[in-house]
């Protein structure tokens, strides 16, 4: 059958919803923007609550007879070489928590990569599923980790052989890419499938310079955010099966536990879009960002104090395996400053937004939305940070572990300790005891600390030197760090 990707059933549906001038009596109650505050449509726009209408009984009829959803994720799994595709208005937090629940379910193991998202953290905490951690590679001089490899996805299956299938994200936010073809055959020789939390490669698909995406290297599930390297809207995410290790309606039944029944159309019809525009001019737009990426990471590289990290940093024996150039990572040591520090000012100097800030590192996302205007400005603004780096105050101290001394006990497992009698402790008396929340440095959003985990000193000191330097702590119940949530009468040592 052939597949035509001019389409955009979605789109065509909702432009038809107008042509037909429907008259709904159902939700959502602002009816057309009639009901909204008017200062709210003021900032808006009516094109927002016009494109918001009803999945079934408005986009479509009651019973979806139109397939008006159907066929558009028909169309995204052909564009993205996939055999099935589901949308989600509710992001990629929801679709890996699908993905895992479709893989795993209560006290079953499942291995993962120690740098994932806390969204997965999340998924283990609200399925009960154990995790069997496999480290990440730690690059001690930089103080970043890279996905595992394949031979420590195989050293973790030969010592838990009933795990019941593996999770690796890739590529990070930092744009480290693994191995996915090798972790794929890993799990296959056992019968068990690979699920790629690929919330950053949305894009990879279409072109040929990029890293091989999920799908192509032989993953059984890949959950995409398009709304990050996309064109999508916040939240909106998509999640792509293949083979028969995980059947389509066993998957559809869990992200139905999980997803809204009230999903935004506005979502659904920009993935719709986003599929046709990359579907059509996909390697013409990504191709152009690649260059101009190129373009930024010389110039910026010719900034004194600024170093942008490259292949040659990240990949390599003992480091990542392919890269991504359009996270466009820049380190900011040269001049003294954390990432804290240089993003904050960006913001309030430049208005300029960078993506992620560590201790070290500021990201600069860029994608086929970018051109030669918001380059400049971007590198204007970075050289104006250069220059007013020297009148910042010193940079304080964020007390990063060893590799070694990152990884602590999994003493229990992360649902049983987060829903487990607790209570709240001076972060001077926290070392020994038992997590009962998850601290996450936030962007990228790793969890420093779970639920379960037994903290340590050297955690605890990175975690309140780095809040006293600018960290975001969003999830911690004293975002100060001051005190910490840990397993009450698990007592220290």
């Amino acid at each position: 059958m052939s597949v035509d990707h001019t389409r955009a059933p979605i789109l065509e549906a909702l432009e038809e919803y107008h042509r037909a001038g429907r008259l709904a009596f159902t939700p959502p109650g602002h009816k057309q923007a009639r009901g909204a505050d008017p200062a709210v449509r003021k900032v808006l726009g009516d094109a927002v609550f016009l494109g918001d209408v009803l999945a079934s009984g408005g986009l479509d009829d009651r019973l979806m007879r139109g397939q008006v959803l159907q066929r558009a994720e028909e169309l995204m799994a052909d564009a993205v070489h996939a055999e099935q595709t589901f949308f989600t208005t509710c992001g990629s937090s929801l679709s890996v928590k699908a993905a895992m629940l479709a893989v795993a379910g209560p006290h079953e193991k499942l291995l993962i990569g120690r740098d994932a998202h806390k969204s997965v953290a999340s998924g283990l905490i609200l399925s009960g599923i154990e995790p069997v951690w496999v480290e990440p590679r730690w690059d001690a001089e930089r103080h970043i980790a890279h996905p595992p490899s394949a031979a420590e996805f195989e050293r973790a299956f030969e010592a838990h052989p009933d795990a019941k299938g593996a999770l690796i994200t890739s590529p990070t936010p930092y744009g480290a890419c693994a191995d996915v073809r090798a972790v794929a055959e890993v799990c296959h020789r056992r019968g068990v499938p690979l699920v790629v939390d690929e919330a950053w490669g949305a894009h990879l698909p279409f072109h040929p310079d990029l890293p091989s995406w999920a799908m192509d290297a032989g993953a059984d599930i890949c959950v995409t955010s398009i709304h990050k390297m996309g064109s999508g809207l916040e939240q909106g995410s998509v999640f792509h099966l293949q083979g028969d290790l995980v059947p389509p309606e066993l998957l559809k039944a869990r992200a139905d536990l999980l997803g809204t029944t009230s999903p935004s159309v506005l979502i659904f019809a920009e993935l719709d879009g986003w599929r046709r525009q990359m579907a059509l001019r996909g390697r013409e737009l990504v191709g152009g960002a690649l260059a101009l990426a190129a373009e930024v990471r010389a110039a910026i590289e010719a900034v004194d104090g600024l170093h942008v990290n490259d292949r040659e940093d990240f990949c390599g024996p003992s480091l990542a395996d392919d890269f991504d150039p359009l996270p466009v990572v820049i380190d900011v040591t040269g001049l003294g400053v954390t990432g804290y520090q240089a993003a904050d000012w960006l913001r309030e100097h430049r208005a300029v937004d960078a993506h992620l800030s560590d201790h070290r590192r500021i990201g600069a996302q860029l994608t086929h939305g970018d051109d030669r205007e918001t380059a400049d400005e971007l590198l204007t603004a970075l050289k104006d940070l250069a220059g007013a780096a020297p009148g910042l105050s010193p940079a304080p101290r964020v007390d990063v572990p060893a590799p070694g001394e990152l990884r602590m006990e999994q003493a229990r497992l992360p649902r049983d300790a987060f829903f487990g009698p607790a209570e709240q402790v001076p972060v001077a008396q926290a070392a020994g005891r038992v997590a009962a929340e998850m601290i996450t440095p936030y962007p990228p959003g790793i969890p420093a600390v779970l639920p379960g985990e037994r903290l340590t000193e050297p955690v605890l000191r990175y975690l309140t030197s780095g809040r006293a330097a600018g960290m975001n702590l969003p999830d911690a119940n004293d975002p100060e760090m001051g005190s910490i949530r840990v397993v009450a009468g698990d007592s220290a040592g």
